[in-house]
């Protein structure tokens, strides 16, 4: 086992979420990543506090890691996921991060300094 690693980013691009998943467990890491991909509707106000909720439990995912990896697609990085980032900076995790477009089956990889 490598370790263990959270995915974060927006759950708007679940296929970019699968692709890098795919390529983490097939090198040895256990990851764990958003179990909802309903973006529109965690968006929506009678269900703020079901994402604050999901928000909540993302962050015990961060804390059972050793480190995360930001799925950066088209240079979108929302809200939550820069909270998500500062968490596991304050907290002394690996931060690496995934840099790809929507429409592009490539990514190149890179680890945030700390």
């Amino acid at each position: 086992m490598r370790g263990i690693v959270t995915l974060c980013g927006s759950v708007r691009f679940k296929d970019a979420f699968d692709k890098v998943n795919r390529e983490l467990t097939l090198a040895g890491y256990v990851v764990l990543q958003p179990g909802i991909w309903e973006h529109a509707r965690l968006h929506e106000t009678y269900a703020e506090e079901e994402k604050n909720k999901l928000d909540e439990l993302h962050l015990d995912k961060i804390n059972m890691s050793d480190s995360i990896v930001v799925i950066n697609v088209g240079d979108y990085v929302g809200r939550s996921t820069m909270q998500e980032i500062m968490f596991a900076k304050k907290r002394g995790k690996s931060i690496f991060w995934v840099n790809t477009r929507e429409d592009s089956k490539e990514t190149s990889w890179r680890k945030m300094l700390k």
